[in-house]
């Protein structure tokens, strides 16, 4: 792997603001209905289990980023080797750009059922992925302030939830512990798509200066991304009813319907126009993670596998019509970022290991 320019890495501050970026999307608009099925009330108990998990994650792989000194490629080829380990490589480039589908199509449906029931998703898509490319183009610098600008702009949203302690009753998550270990451990695994996207530090660390030093950073991020999760599912147990919440479908959007300002009649409008701030970091940076893969596997420059999988995403967002393909397509997502993340990535990190060895003896 060729050495990174300082002038195209950012500090290990910046970091907090990827990951936190892309944790934070379309799946804050309706996780509490998911992770409600199996554990109900105790559903915030599962949001902590999970977020508990993903510091587990993170460390795994800045263990194996630290052991190859590179990225996710450099440890396929340590492991696999060249040819089979592109092969893997290929996969991931795959996995980032089904999130890349997942969250846009996610999105355009919130905007299609709320606001706009005749918006075209052929084209929303294209104008959107436009301004994507010319954002990821710009390189990774570009992208981290748009995670900046992503964070802190939409940040005066969570203020608005103020408005359901009116109608709140908290004594609703009463008892505690009152499911069994096995449905809070399904409604953890269930809040696998929400939690996704970290994985993009295995990417983004060679462009990190002293990265060691991020990873702090990157715990916090996970941790304030935990925080926010919490907060928001206690809230919306406290709302909603038991049976209210079982057919919510975005339970985020609809405690915003009791939102009453002197200048804005329906500020469930103003939240879903400025999620759009929040999914733009979401797709740039997953997209700028799978064609970097892409590029590194190949002799293309970054601007040609950028095209190249920006084309893929919007062929692809074209398939899924209906409700039932949208919730299909989040459903395999989850599972297939379910398992990367608790059995791929702590398998990669044990077989490194082994051929950190195996080559020392050598």
């Amino acid at each position: 792997m060729q050495p990174i320019p300082d002038r195209r890495k950012i500090s290990p501050f910046m970091v907090f603001f990827l990951i936190h970026a892309i944790q934070v999307g379309a799946g804050v608009l309706g996780f509490q209905r998911i992770i409600s099925k199996n554990a109900g009330y105790d559903g915030w108990i599962s949001v902590i289990l999970a977020g508990l998990f993903t510091h587990v994650i993170m460390f795994i792989m800045y263990q194996i980023l630290n052991r190859v000194d590179g990225d996710l490629v450099s440890a396929h080829t340590l492991v696999f080797g060249k040819w089979l380990g592109k092969v893997f490589s290929l996969f991931f480039v795959i996995y980032f750009s089904l999130l890349v589908i997942t969250i846009m199509r996610t999105y355009i449906e919130v905007l299609q059922v709320w606001m706009y029931p005749r918006l075209s998703t052929f084209f929303f898509s294209l104008l959107f992925l436009v301004l994507v490319y010319y954002i990821v183009n710009g390189g990774v610098r570009t992208v981290t302030g748009t995670a900046f600008f992503g964070i802190f702009l939409p940040s005066y949203l969570i203020l608005t939830f103020a408005f359901t302690f009116k109608y709140a009753d908290f004594r609703n998550i009463l008892p505690v512990f009152d499911h069994t270990v096995k449905d809070l451990l399904i409604s953890t695994k269930n809040m696998s798509l929400t939690y996704l996207g970290y994985e993009s530090i295995l990417l983004l660390y060679p462009f990190v200066k002293e990265a060691k030093k991020s990873q702090k950073y990157a715990h916090w991020a996970l941790f304030t991304t935990t925080t926010l999760y919490t907060i928001l599912a206690i809230v919306s147990f406290a709302f909603f009813s038991q049976k209210q919440l079982e057919k919510t479908v975005w339970a985020t959007l609809s405690m915003w319907k009791i939102v009453e300002m002197p200048f804005v009649e329906r500020f469930e409008y103003i939240g879903i126009a400025n999620w759009c701030l929040i999914i733009l970091p979401n797709v740039c940076i997953a997209i700028w993670c799978a064609s970097r893969i892409l590029k590194r596997m190949t002799p293309l420059r970054h601007r040609h596998t950028l095209f190249i999988v920006c084309l893929l995403c919007l062929s692809a967002l074209t398939f899924f019509a209906d409700r039932k393909q949208v919730n299909f397509l989040n459903t395999v997502s989850g599972q297939i970022g379910f398992y990367i993340n608790y059995f791929y990535i702590p398998a990669l990190l044990l077989l490194v290991i082994i051929m950190k060895k195996v080559r020392n003896k050598q």
